[in-house]
């Protein structure tokens, strides 16, 4: 019996696209806690041996980040039109190769050269290419199998952070990361390589497992319907669309990166301080059910304008409510629009463009966002420079998030 023969046989169990989607789960939540998360448990070890600046460390950091937004735009089109399988394999290859070579990296040239590198194994592994796997392999149901796979997901940083902190202190960091790359080549490589497929027509099936409509033959090239990335960009609503998530996050990054030092400035120790701010991650899952269960119910552009909205009355309560009682409150509420933003971002690029082009329309939206990612952090530092308070800052991070909301509406009005 053939491969195809085999998958083709699991419908009568199970839908195919929920082992996709289950597998990307998986892959997801190792593949960001290595390759995005981990890296902050390596700063001040790097620093005591090597005596690189934070600035220094980060700033490769960031340079991956840029590259990987860069990139998204050809890894989208590429996954549109071969499919992931290759892609994220060779994805988790190279970033495997890298952690290795991290591991070893004694100059600082070397060191951003691989974090450049970095940013197209990340451009190859995490989200970007994954929303589009689920948006090709799911329709009606597109909105619980992007629960499963961000919910799953949104435990990176809780499992990894900890994980490298214990594997640093025992081993020390060259060797942690050693054992970082062996588990990411052993569970990510044969995962990506051997279930992932390009999408359920190949097979024979049909998006969610709907049955074919009686005398339907199923056939691995029939087209699938959807905008293409040129109509897209010709779209008021796809700008819409761009400003928002851009601004949105330029803001929630901002407030995230900064968070400790505002509080700091405040008056609050160091240990409350942390523990408010690991509080955004944790909600951030919780919120991704709550959101899940909304969409269901009401349209996504208003419901995304009122997360963006809700973003915006955070930081108005941080700044107004200056107890512990509204810290809490304030970073539950930045937790919880967080972790929306992301499944609504999917859902809507999926929404409104459809199937077969998603990675494409997908990658230019996730570029702007990834600019924006990598810009909020030093933009928000240098105006703290400039101002010299933390309360400017971050009433103007409260209307940039209000900016966002009314860019939704905008797509509403005008898209």
């Amino acid at each position: 019996m053939s491969t195809r023969e085999i998958i083709a046989d699991v419908p009568r169990r199970l839908y195919y696209g929920w082992v996709v989607v289950g597998t990307l789960a998986t892959t997801e939540t190792i593949s960001w806690g290595i390759l995005y998360y981990a890296f902050a448990a390596f700063l001040v070890p790097m620093q005591q041996e090597l005596g690189w600046s934070t600035a220094a460390l980060t700033g490769a950091y960031s340079l991956a980040l840029l590259v990987s937004g860069l990139a998204a735009v050809p890894v989208g089109r590429w996954v549109d039109r071969h499919g992931p399988r290759l892609l994220m394999t060779l994805g988790s290859i190279g970033g495997t190769l890298l952690l290795l070579a991290w591991a070893r990296t004694d100059s600082l040239p070397a060191f951003y050269l691989l974090w450049l590198a970095m940013g197209s194994a990340m451009a190859a592994t995490l989200y970007e290419p994954a929303f589009t796997v689920v948006a090709t392999w799911f329709q009606r149901l597109r909105s619980r199998a992007l629960l499963l796979l961000t919910f799953v997901a949104g435990f990176a940083s809780t499992i990894f952070l900890p994980v490298a902190t214990l594997l640093i202190e025992r081993l020390g960091w060259r060797q942690a990361l050693l054992v970082l790359a062996a588990v990411l080549a052993t569970t990510t490589i044969p995962a990506h390589a051997l279930i992932l497929r390009r999408r359920p027509e190949d097979l024979g099936l049909q998006p969610d497992g709907d049955t074919r409509p009686e005398g339907v033959q199923a056939s691995p090239g029939l087209p699938i319907e959807g905008v293409p990335l040129h109509q897209a960009l010709r779209e008021h609503a796809f700008w819409w669309l761009t400003a928002a998530f851009f601004l949105g996050t330029l803001s929630s990054v901002a407030v995230g990166v900064h968070l400790i030092p505002f509080l700091l400035a405040d008056g609050y120790s160091p240990g409350f301080a942390a523990m408010a701010t690991g509080l955004i991650g944790a909600t951030q899952v919780a919120a991704r059910v709550v959101v899940t269960m909304a969409g269901d119910r009401c349209p996504h552009v208003p419901l995304t304008a009122a997360v963006f909205a809700l973003q915006a009355a955070a930081v108005l309560i941080l700044l107004g409510w200056r107890q512990p009682g509204g810290v809490l409150l304030a970073v539950v509420l930045l937790g919880a629009g967080r972790g929306a933003v992301t499944l609504m971002r999917a859902t809507l690029v999926a929404e409104r463009y459809g199937r077969a082009h998603y990675g494409a329309i997908g990658g230019a939206l996730a570029l702007f966002v990834s600019g924006a990612a990598a810009l909020a952090p030093v933009g928000a530092g240098v105006a703290y420079e400039l101002v010299g308070r933390y309360g400017a800052v971050f009433g103007g991070l409260a209307a940039i998030s209000l900016l966002a909301a009314l860019a939704m509406l905008g797509m509403l009005r005008w898209g």
